[in-house]
């Protein structure tokens, strides 16, 4: 099948375009997806299936799961944005505000023994 130039709809800057008009983490996550294959054309059809999860869930919820994703891969995949949206995991605010404050500088268990246990000094 022969496609003219002014049909063919599946390109990098297109995708990038796309991914721009949902936000910065999509945007990030596409160009990774793309440039995460030998041919950029390889992966065409894992940015078309994440762009189109905007249709099932929404626009703020695809950001939010490419932010999830890229916060712990820098490479991700169709599979790790698909997985966060279906487990609701984009939609969870404890672990916004996790990731956002870092680790807790207080240890929250109570069966964790101090210095003073050992009889070091703190």
């Amino acid at each position: 099948m022969i496609m003219w130039p002014d049909f063919q709809l599946t390109n990098t800057e297109r995708f990038v375009a796309w991914a721009k008009q949902v936000g910065p983490y999509t945007s990030t996550a596409i160009k990774a997806i793309l440039a995460g294959h030998r041919v950029e054309q390889q992966g065409y059809k894992s940015c078309m299936g994440v762009l189109k999860l905007a249709d099932r869930y929404s626009l703020v919820r695809l950001e939010s799961a490419c932010a999830r994703a890229l916060s712990y891969t820098p490479n991700p995949s169709y599979r790790h944005i698909s997985t966060i949206l279906k487990s609701g995991l984009d939609t969870l605010e404890e672990a916004a505000t996790i990731e956002q404050l870092g680790a807790p500088s207080v240890n929250t268990h109570g069966f964790t023994r101090g210095a003073d246990y050992y009889g070091r000094k703190s």
